[in-house]
């Protein structure tokens, strides 16, 4: 019975794949749990040994050694504690007697399924264990159930779980399939370690990278960035770390045999693999591969870039649905703007113009600013002089003004003078419409009667002594009082009567017309000019005959018309058929 117990205690650990000191504890606990179903020891803490050699269980009563007992089924006085453990002390935990072993038909059954459960919590805790530090490596695993929103994955000795978030969209997943899976997270929850792989991390394509370039592995080239949209594209950056050593020909390998061998893992997944540099221009330039930049400008403020490439590679830097850019772009870590280079062109002279504009607008500002600082400067002037003049002038004159009656005697003046002016100036135009240059004559005396005037209001005002100055008085004549002054002004003689000779020199040319003026002549009929073709022995053709131009035809179509009761030819196809039978 004993060789049997230890037999089985073998076969258990080596099933489980457990140490036999696991599966021996997990037994000790059982046991434990049984006996406390007793009502032996009902109440008391008591612990199993169980010798592995021999098979023998011993059960033991503990106690805590303390001054005062509540408990005496858990607690022990320290003299009666001494008697068993001379040196024991206040607060030790002494085992004071055995129980005998007796178990049950209730008690085993309550073992058995507390040593399966203490091996199940084993087992979770080993696996957690053993994948806790290779979280973020690649596992080959097999494919045992496709479901809805996760797929459940063989480990060897443990399961995993791929979430929908972790699954390539292009990708057909099929039950007991293999492939390489990256372990993304290994977590422990109340039902044990739950692990997630994952087949749509950029982790997954790093170690396949390590995995199939030795340089990569040993760390001549290094991978600097990845970037991936997981089944259709990825861009990789690398960067050498040993001189002579070629990054991007490294990772494609001698006629892309090491990049077709990740290609393929990853089910046809493209992959651009780029040199890293740290000028970010060149970095953004090599990023947006196949299509050849031509420039790169940075915009340090927001973080953004703006490649210009070829008009005829537009299409192939932005990609497919704008794939390529966005790739670069986080590829990158910046904004990338891609433009060709006949819009940047426009955009580049555009922006100089306004540069220029803002450039001419400071100019005239600070000339302005200028303009105002100098008039301000010359008003600031002015003013000092003029706060000190009333300090040097005399202050024994006195000067008495009256502007009011000097103004009424300006405007009286000012105007009869504008009437005067009025007058001559429609004596003018009626001799010019006259057509006479000796009005002109005439008309000179009038204006120099008016010169008296001026001087007379000129000696007025040289005798009127005024100590400030007259402001000057602007005055529009209204044409009713132009008018006015007009019609009491006489009209010089001379003026009459060449106006008179003018009028009847005009009657007499009118006498003077000849009498054939007054008489119509009769319109003259053209006659048709008779033709060369149409005159008597020549030969005519038939182009030249009126009533045959067009053709026969359209002379019948012409009699026609001109003879509504001509003879038509008749289209009926019963005559046609018995012409025919004929």
């Amino acid at each position: 019975m004993k060789s049997d117990f230890i037999v089985a205690l073998t076969q258990l650990a080596a099933e489980r794949g457990l140490p036999k000191e696991t599966v021996l504890s997990a037994i000790e606990d059982a046991l434990v749990s049984a006996y406390r179903k007793d009502s032996i020891a009902d109440g008391q803490n008591i612990t199993v040994k169980l010798d592995p050699g021999s098979g023998d269980v011993t059960v033991n009563i503990l106690k805590t050694v303390v001054d005062d007992v509540i408990n005496d089924k858990a607690e022990i006085t320290l003299p009666d504690a001494q008697e068993i453990v001379q040196d024991a002390e206040i607060g030790d935990v002494i085992t004071t007697e055995s129980l005998p072993h007796i178990p049950g038909r209730i008690a085993a059954q309550t073992a058995k399924q507390v040593v399966m459960q203490r091996l199940r919590d084993a087992e979770r805790e080993i696996v957690f264990k053993q994948f806790e530090d290779k979280e973020g490596e690649v596992f080959l695993v097999t494919l045992q159930k496709i479901e809805p929103r996760h797929i459940t994955v063989d480990l060897g000795r443990s399961e995993a779980i791929m979430p929908i978030s972790e699954q390539v969209p292009s990708e057909r997943y099929r039950s007991n399939t293999k492939m390489r899976v990256l372990l993304k997270s290994v977590e422990r929850t109340l039902r044990g370690p739950e692990l997630i792989v994952s087949r749509a991390d950029n982790t997954l394509l790093r170690r396949l990278f390590e995995m199939e370039v030795p340089e990569i592995f040993t760390g001549a080239v290094e991978i600097e960035a990845i970037a991936r949209e997981p089944g259709s594209r990825s861009k990789v950056a690398v960067r050498a770390r040993q001189d002579g050593v070629d990054p991007v020909g490294s990772c494609v390998g001698l006629r892309g045999v090491r990049i077709q061998n990740i290609v393929n893992e990853l089910h046809g997944e493209k992959i651009d693999v780029v040199e890293w540099n740290k000028e970010v221009p060149i970095f953004i330039a090599n990023a947006l591969s196949p299509a050849q930049v031509m420039k790169v400008e940075l915009n340090l403020d927001d973080g953004t870039a703006m490649a210009v490439v070829p008009d005829r590679q537009l299409s192939l830097a932005i990609g497919r649905e704008g794939q390529n850019a966005r790739l670069a772009a986080r590829l990158t870590g910046w904004k990338v703007d891609i433009k060709s280079d006949v819009e940047y062109q426009v955009e580049f002279q555009e922006r100089t113009r306004l540069q220029e504009e803002a450039r001419a607008a400071a100019a005239a500002i600070a000339a302005a600013e200028a303009e105002i600082e100098e008039a301000q400067a010359a008003a600031a002037v002015a003013a000092e002089e003029v706060a000190v003049e009333p300090e040097s002038a005399p202050s024994d004159v006195e000067v008495e003004a009256e502007p009011v009656p000097i103004a009424a005697e300006v405007d009286q003046m000012a105007e009869t003078i504008v009437a005067d002016s009025v007058a001559v100036e429609a004596i003018a135009d009626e001799a010019i419409a006259v057509g006479l240059t000796e009005v002109v004559e005439d008309a000179v005396p009038v204006a120099a009667e008016l010169q008296p005037v001026d001087a007379a209001v000129t000696d007025d005002a040289v005798e009127t002594e005024l100590a400030e100055p007259v402001a000057e008085v602007e005055v529009v004549a209204e044409p009713e009082a132009a008018v006015e002054a007009v019609e009491p002004l006489p009209i010089p003689e001379p003026v009459l009567e060449s106006v008179q000779a003018a009028k009847e020199e005009q009657v007499t040319s009118l006498r003077d017309l000849p009498e054939d003026i007054w008489q119509v002549r009769r319109a003259r009929v053209r006659r048709p000019v008779q033709s060369d073709a149409d005159a008597p022995g020549r030969i005519r053709f038939a182009e030249d005959i009126a009533g045959l131009r067009g053709g026969v035809t359209a002379s019948r179509r012409g009699r026609r018309r001109d003879d509504p009761q001509a003879p038509r030819r008749s289209k009926c196809k019963c005559t046609r058929r018995w012409r025919k039978a004929a």
